[in-house]
């Protein structure tokens, strides 16, 4: 059975995961490409792949009744790669793009980072436990990115402070220079959790800005068949709770 009729077969099951599992055969695996750098979606441990990516990727093809393997390939070479056929998908937070998509097809998202706001512990928290007025109020983030963005549509009575490092906001909120930094929740996390974040500062509310479609499994541009499988055995992970078990893991927060 080749790789393709396994996975049309796959998907237009409509069965239970046993009928999945006899469909598949022990000889055809699909093979799935990571960095295995870049924790903890992804990273090797005891010389083999690691992380929330490895481990979803195996639970979507356990959900599947499939056989899937993991290959480590350098950043700079994973498209290539694919499109060479030394893999069939790559699972390696891939951001799905209008210009990745000229080169790649994509699955459905399986996840995106959402954007937080911190603040100093001392700073007061908003009556209703929600994003605090930031009218007046000075706001760090990354020149040009898209939470500048953000803030400059939605809040422009806001002094916003741009800076060229996630670091340097963070250090001005640190050192009292800022009153709120806005930025990537799990970056923003880590500092957090870091000892002079700890000691300072707090989580104070997600905000909702555009970042995009998020992350998606890329297959070879035009595998109708392999982008169906990958969305059904997403679907079927979070259905079952098995998405925000691994995802607990790894991530303390939702990332759907």
């Amino acid at each position: 059975m080749t790789l393709r009729a396994l996975i049309v077969g796959l998907v237009s099951l409509l069965g239970t995961a046993g009928a999945w599992a006899q469909s598949a055969s022990p000889q055809t695996t699909i093979r799935i490409a990571t960095e295995g750098a870049y924790p903890p979606f992804n990273y090797v441990e005891n010389n083999e792949p690691a992380g929330f990516e490895i481990e979803l990727g195996r639970a979507m093809c356990e959900a599947m009744g499939a056989s899937c393997s993991f290959v480590l390939q350098d950043w700079d070479g994973m498209i290539g790669g694919l499109k060479e056929r030394r893999y069939d998908a790559i699972m390696s937070s891939l951001e799905i793009t209008k210009e990745r998509r000229k080169r790649v097809s994509f699955s459905r998202p399986y996840y995106r980072i959402p954007a937080a706001l911190i603040a100093q512990k001392a700073t007061a928290a908003s009556a209703s436990g929600g994003v605090p007025d930031l009218v007046g109020k000075s706001v760090g983030v990354i020149a040009e990115s898209e939470f500048a963005g953000f803030l400059e549509s939605n809040y422009p009575s806001t002094e916003l402070r741009p800076f060229a490092k996630q670091e340097e906001a963070n250090l001005d909120l640190l050192t009292g220079r800022l009153d709120y930094v806005l930025g990537d929740k799990l970056v923003l996390f880590r500092f957090l959790q870091s000892r002079e974040g700890k000691t300072c500062c707090r989580f104070v509310a997600d905000l909702p800005v555009d970042r995009g479609e998020g992350i998606g499994v890329g297959v070879r541009r035009g595998d109708a068949a392999l982008v169906a499988f990958f969305d059904a055995a997403i679907g079927r992970v979070i259905a079952s709770g098995a998405y925000d078990r691994i995802r607990a893991k790894f991530i303390p927060f939702d990332i759907k």
